[in-house]
């Protein structure tokens, strides 16, 4: 069973420049993996541990027999923890650091068989779509460089068409050397950019997909019908010529030219077969689907939720545009608060399925501190980038973030406890002046200390009823 790593992280379109110097997967520890999310996601040993062995053991996992392989069955993680806290930020970071197929889906928003709305099974379906993007682009880098040449020598043609057969026969020597000299020539033009504000007639083809629906609620692909294949004559649009700068063509011939290089058939069984072997599914929100046996109105629907996505957890088989999808190793992490109902109380089958069960704990001060400074792209550094576009270089001073961190924390504590995502209001209030007055700024030099921070915030802080409205 192979293991996915693309040849190039810049075919992966959600991979940030930092993340893309992180080593292989395949060779990574349990330890350096905690290592790796540590970098992005501050605290939560446990989940970090349980999510790293999970990973682990998919890789162990491709090293066995087949035979033995196909017995395996991953390990899914049930995450239990207030809002704010990193479990969504630890399976995406999981994902990216593993190149795999991730997708996040609320629970919430899923309906029982025979209720209006999306059905379970969108979720594969879902996630295929995006395997399908992710195979396409790093096949598009392999062939990038083909594409390209191609490209120009279709430019070349429309700027010097090919003689003519009856040219070509009657007098081949002169006129074709003429014409390979003249064709070298607009050659390195092109190279040097010199055509560059030449125009050309280019081929553009419009998109003619229509978007309706047959059942309120359901897309065409929700049922699968595919449409395109039925009426191909429908909806391959239709083409008209536009007149466009040189290198606005050549980018439109490269285009093109990818996508006539690129197999998809071949992409879409490889993304199949990477969603099948290491596909990441999280589902948010688990808790608010519980219900209890015997319940009215709405529980009922949320149990019907419950025994509907037991099948695509346990292992079936879904059928997609892209061919059928087997769920049975593909990774689930639920994740929910658990304030009003417990894990106890999802129905037995489906509490069966999450063996793993991990408590993230509730952030203190402390940590607030560390996630305003610590991962790469913290808060902090936010901030600074973003105003340093301004020409306003802003400067942050070990009293003011730990200021900002206990108002974070005062205010969870007298309203609702929302975690980490706290510091982005607090700091949104913080430099709203700066924001604001930034590109009129005649001091672009700022220092933000302690008593600037009790300034903008400490008013707002101590009036529990304004800060409930505006942190």
């Amino acid at each position: 069973m192979p293991i996915y790593l693309p040849e190039s992280t810049e075919s992966i379109g959600s991979t940030p420049p930092a993340e893309a110097a992180a080593p292989a997967f395949d060779t990574l520890t349990p330890r350096e993996i905690v290592a790796e999310l540590d970098k992005f996601v501050i605290s939560q040993a446990r989940a970090k541990r349980a999510v790293a062995v999970a990973l682990r053991n998919r890789m162990r996992r491709q090293k066995l027999p087949a035979d033995l392989a196909e017995e395996v069955a991953p390990k899914n993680i049930l995450m239990i923890g207030p809002t704010g806290v990193g479990k969504t930020e630890i399976a995406r970071r999981l994902a990216r650091l593993a190149q795999s197929p991730f997708i996040k889906v609320e629970a919430s928003k899923f309906t029982e068989v025979g209720y209006v709305g999306r059905d379970v099974e969108s979720m594969v379906r879902d996630l295929v779509e995006l395997a399908v993007d992710m195979v396409r682009e790093e096949r598009v880098v392999e062939v990038r460089l083909k594409a390209r040449q191609n490209a120009e020598e279709r430019l070349l043609d429309l700027l010097l068409p090919p003689l003519p057969p009856s040219v070509r026969d009657n007098d081949p020597g002169p006129a074709r050397e003429q014409h390979q000299r003249t064709r070298a020539r607009l050659r390195e033009q092109l190279a040097d950019g010199s055509l560059a504000d030449r125009e050309v007639e280019v081929e553009v083809q419009q998109k003619g997909f229509p978007s309706f629906e047959v059942i309120s609620g359901s897309s065409v692909e929700e049922i699968d019908i595919n449409m395109k294949d039925m009426l191909p004559n429908l909806f391959q649009g239709r083409s008209r010529k536009r007149r466009v700068k040189m290198p606005d063509a050549l980018e439109h011939l490269v285009q093109e030219e990818e996508q006539k290089l690129v197999d998809v058939d071949s992409v879409r069984k490889a993304a199949v077969d990477r969603v099948e072997q290491a596909g990441i599914i999280f589902i948010d929100e688990i808790d608010k689907i519980t219900g209890r046996e015997g319940g009215q109105g709405p529980d009922v629907s949320r149990e019907g939720v419950q025994r509907d996505i037991l099948p695509i957890v346990e292992g079936t088989t879904v059928h997609t545009k892209h061919g059928m999808v087997r769920t049975d190793h593909v990774l689930f992490i639920a994740a929910g608060a658990f304030h009003v109902a417990k894990p106890s109380d999802l129905i037995p089958e489906l509490q069966g399925r999450f063996p793993i069960r991990v408590e993230l704990e509730a952030l203190e001060t402390a940590d607030f501190i560390r996630i305003l400074t610590e991962p790469r792209g913290s808060l902090v550094k936010q901030y600074t980038a973003l105003l340093a576009t301004e020409e306003v270089m802003l400067t942050f001073e070990a009293s003011a973030v730990n200021r900002i961190a206990e108002f974070a924390t005062l205010v969870n504590e007298r309203t609702e406890n929302i975690g980490a995502r706290r510091l982005h209001t607090v700091m949104e209030k913080l430099l709203d002046e700066i924001s604001f007055h930034a590109p009129d700024l005649e001091e672009k030099t700022i220092v933000i200390d302690a008593a600037y921070v009790d300034k903008m915030l400490a008013d707002i802080v101590s009036n529990e009823d304004l800060s409930r409205y505006i942190l």
